[in-house]
């Protein structure tokens, strides 16, 4: 692949619902542009994104991949995103690399969750976007419904530039608006001009009406020829909807059919039209040295900087690091460095990707996208630069894992390799978190979603074959007391030669702060028990409050108070002093109304407001407690509650299907509180046979 200059380049993320064909879609534009001899088809499992085992296997997206289709002599690097919320982070990471995008819509299922979220993301990086409608064949597929829905969501930006024919039920051709012109498509793929329906000529003038307006409000001179009735140039019409595509005042809705190719030529030819090159973004940067702001802007005469948008790990191919080139022209064997990590590294030779093929090429221009191999300290979201001229962007936000599951391996030994497994999936998938809760023996994954974890569990299998078993996490409740309580035990034993004895008396009560263990203290007087013993004893609960006597949880919030004992002047000792209160706080625990105490979470969840009463309802079931209600600016509700974390698993999957997936929830650690009766006696069921009696 030649390379390409900044002013050439466009770089375009596909956002849209799962399942509406923005891979198909990435098929027809590699098929016009001569990449490929025929469409490939997600269900054939041989399209360029759609690479990795897992992808073919389940007819979706999972990562999103890079297709640079060379057109009319630019590179439109193509960033194809998972369409399901499962795999949100990789559409992220696209989004923090592309400068426009296409929100692909389907025609026959209309507007649907997945493009709600399609346009907050463009919103949230100010991305300029083209609507894409697809499904045009199908007979039931409504383009008119789309445009309707998506100017009742988001007002007259919405600009239709063509409009529909249909003939017998079949797609044939389309109605150019700017030009007021319909043509026909041709067996070979071409098109001739045509008449336009009567049906189309009403939607026409109102169409072309809507875009005049649009035009005549870009300066005053154009407002006051409007005004006064004069009708514009195409030229200058186009000039006009070019800046404003840019700044994304207005929106382009096109369509056409992704089985037959229809419509992707003018798609195509709107991208490299409207869409802007990076040249055309701003991009700043921090110098590291002078801590001032670096406009890079995508200047090729600026020192090199990139920035590391994805990482790819294939235990055959090896690292790949992506980047976008922000400032300077990069080239093979520079040298890099990482701020971050205060590493240089020789970056060696520079590759385009185009799904899974790696293309060597000489350099990189500014805004470009290409991939570097093999550098090991650099990981995704890490800015590159050379030394003399370090820079930093800010990191893409990545979103905040929820769902969380316990994992095992099934094979025994294969721990370390499941765990390295799983940091080298982790350095793919920034949505990836893995947790090691020791106070609970258990290992945590956490994910997106279910969905998004069995996949994780299928890639171990597939690229380094390791089984892993998930189940749900164990739930890290504690015990505590209410009450207070006398308690006395003496430690003796008596064998050949020395015995052991000690005896201690305590006072046991609620400390009031369940932040920490225990509190020891003591009132021994007479020397009944000598201070030399007195660190034994505080050792001894230190033991016994790791595992309670009630259902073998740690035990927080206890006051001990040692008043008396006895001691013997031979056979005691710090061990038997030790042992000693040790049992003495397992006794004492059980007659002071020993209870659970659960670990209670921060929720807020984000809904539509028509879904508020559903969720709300959900919620009573999970025993949460509603602290809030608030309204946000787009209609939506954030719902505040205080939810035990026994009741959050599943929820994601439970509030994704009460809202149509428009709900969102994050939540923290608040507080623990007292377990309801049936909780703590199922958990003392549950784990009776973990009581341990003490070796005496």
């Amino acid at each position: 692949m030649k390379v390409y200059t900044t002013d050439k380049i466009r770089n375009v993320a596909l956002f849209g619902h799962s399942g509406c064909g923005k891979t198909s879609l990435v098929e027809a534009m590699a098929y016009l542009a001569g990449m490929t001899t025929r469409p490939g088809k997600p269900s054939e499992g041989n399209t360029i994104s759609d690479f990795d085992k897992q992808e073919t296997a389940r007819e979706i997206s999972i990562n999103t991949s890079v297709i640079p289709i060379e057109w009319d002599d630019c590179k439109v690097n193509i960033l194809d995103t998972p369409g399901s919320l499962d795999f949100i982070g990789e559409v992220e990471e696209a989004a923090s690399a592309a400068d426009a995008a296409i929100i692909v819509v389907s025609g026959k299922n209309g507007v649907e969750s997945g493009t709600r979220r399609a346009w907050k993301m463009c919103e949230k990086y100010h991305l300029p976007r083209i609507v894409f409608v697809t499904e045009m064949d199908i007979d039931d597929a409504s383009y008119r419904q789309v445009v309707e829905d998506l100017q009742d969501l988001y007002g007259k930006k919405i600009a239709p530039f063509h409009l529909p024919i249909r003939k017998d039920g079949q797609f044939v051709g389309y109605v150019n608006v700017i030009q007021q012109r319909a043509k026909a498509w041709k067996q070979d793929g071409t098109v001739e001009p045509c008449d336009i329906p009567d049906y189309s000529k009403e939607n026409l003038e109102m169409c072309r009406e809507a875009l005049m307006e649009s035009v005549a409000e870009t300066s005053e001179e154009f407002m006051d020829r409007y005004f006064g009735g004069e009708e514009f140039s195409e030229d200058e019409i186009r000039q006009a909807l070019r800046a404003n595509v840019a700044e994304g005042s207005i929106v382009p809705v096109l369509m056409g059919s992704n089985i037959l190719c229809r419509g992707m030529f003018t798609l195509m030819v709107d991208v490299i039209k409207y869409l802007p090159s990076p040249e055309n973004r701003k991009c700043t940067g921090i110098d590291a040295k002078s801590n001032e702001t670096f406009e890079a802007n995508y200047d090729f005469s600026k020192p090199k900087s990139a920035y590391v948008f994805k990482t790819i790990v294939d235990p055959f191919v090896g690292k790949y690091s992506l980047i976008k080139v922000n400032s300077g022209v990069l080239k093979t064997d520079d040298v890099l460095f990482n701020h971050h990590k205060d590493s240089e590294e020789k970056i060696g030779k520079l590759y385009v990707l185009t799904g899974s093929k790696a293309e060597e090429v000489k350099e990189l221009h500014a805004g470009d996208i290409g991939a570097l191999s093999k550098l090991n300290k650099v990981a995704t979201t890490d800015s590159l630069s050379t030394k003399a001229h370090p820079i930093v962007y800010i990191r893409a936000g990545i979103p905040v894992p929820y769902t969380c599951m316990r994992y095992s391996v099934t094979k025994k030994g294969d721990e370390d390799k499941a765990a390295t497994s799983l940091q080298r999936l982790a350095q793919e998938d920034l949505t990836i978190r893995i947790e090691n809760d020791s106070a609970n023996h258990q290992t945590l994954v956490y994910g997106i979603s279910e969905q998004h974890l069995e996949v994780v569990t299928a890639k171990l299998m597939d690229k380094y074959k390791v089984e892993i078993k998930l189940e749900e996490p164990r739930i890290a409740y504690k015990e505590t007391i209410l009450g207070k309580t006398d308690v006395e035990y003496k430690y003796k034993k008596q064998s050949g030669g020395h015995g052991q004895y000690g005896h201690v008396k305590l006072h046991l009560g609620p400390s009031g702060d369940q932040e920490e263990p225990f509190v020891f203290s003591e009132s021994v007087v007479g020397g009944s028990v000598p201070k030399n013993y007195f660190p034994a004893v505080e050792k001894g609960i230190s033991e016994a409050v790791l595992s309670g006597p009630l259902a073998a949880y740690p035990v927080v919030g206890l006051s001990a108070e040692l008043f008396d004992g006895s001691y013997h002047p031979v056979d005691s000792s710090e061990q038997a002093f030790k042992t000693a209160a040790r049992m003495a706080i397992k006794k004492g625990i059980m007659d002071a109304n020993p209870i659970l105490l659960e670990p209670i979470a921060s929720l807020k969840v984000e809904v539509p407001d028509a879904n508020t009463g559903d969720v709300m309802g959900d919620l009573n079931k999970r025993r949460a407690r509603v602290m809030g209600l608030n309204p946000t600016n787009d209609g939506n509700q954030v719902i505040e509650a205080e939810v035990p974390f026994k009741e959050l698993n599943g929820y994601g999957t439970t509030l994704r299907s009460l809202t149509g997936g428009n709900g969102e929830y994050s939540y923290e650690f608040l507080k623990y509180q007292q377990a309801p009766r049936e909780v703590q006696e199922a958990e003392v069921e549950a784990r009776k046979d973990m009581i341990g009696r003490d070796e005496v």
